[in-house]
């Protein structure tokens, strides 16, 4: 393992009972991103590239099953969906809600595959791959119930695994395009 920002806090997880595995390549990383269609913001990349976390439910990049890869990326439009055929979700933002529920689909899978990706860390919680910069917020997404659960990955990680050290929290946090969380927790159902 490479000395570097990283390298405290994955010693802090390995007491954890965090299991890491020896850090992507950049060959794994450009097949990766390549393979599934997005890029690893920069921190995130540096983090799996210092040490690939495995198990507690995190993706295996280096060796998961395509199939399961890629329902970690298709979930957040799921689980979207879920609320939106089930319990009548609907941002006005989106245009009039259609009549149908194929035609509502159609209208948010639209708007998801514009967004920014998610890219899943551990259960339901994703880092936007839009910026492409470090920083990003870490969010929680089950059904349209989106929330902050680390205003970047450093402190989602230290909060997740009640590690020391977190900073408080920015005045602000990044929006993300789409996915802003303020947003999607002013809809009532």
């Amino acid at each position: 393992m490479i000395a570097n920002r990283w390298s405290e806090l994955i010693e802090l997880l390995d007491k954890k009972n965090v299991v890491f595995l020896d850090g992507l390549t950049d060959a794994e990383i450009e097949e990766i991103e390549g393979k599934y269609g997005f890029r690893f913001p920069p921190d995130l990349r540096d983090f799996l590239q210092t040490a690939l976390p495995a198990g507690h439910w995190f993706p295996n990049w280096r060796s998961g099953t395509e199939s399961d890869l890629r329902e970690g990326l298709s979930s957040p439009l799921s689980q979207v969906l879920l609320d939106v055929e089930g319990n009548d979700f609907w941002l006005p933002e989106w245009g009039v809600r259609p009549e149908t529920t194929e035609e509502r689909r159609i209208i948010v899978e639209k708007l998801v595959g514009e967004a920014p990706r998610l890219i899943p860390l551990n259960l339901i919680t994703y880092l936007p791959d839009r910026p492409h910069e470090s920083g990003n917020p870490v969010l929680s997404i089950h059904q349209a119930d989106i929330v902050y659960v680390g205003f970047d990955l450093n402190d989602y990680l230290r909060a997740h695994f009640h590690l020391p050290d977190r900073k408080p929290w920015p005045e602000n946090i990044r929006e993300i395009e789409f996915w802003d969380v303020d947003r999607w927790q002013s809809i009532q159902w």
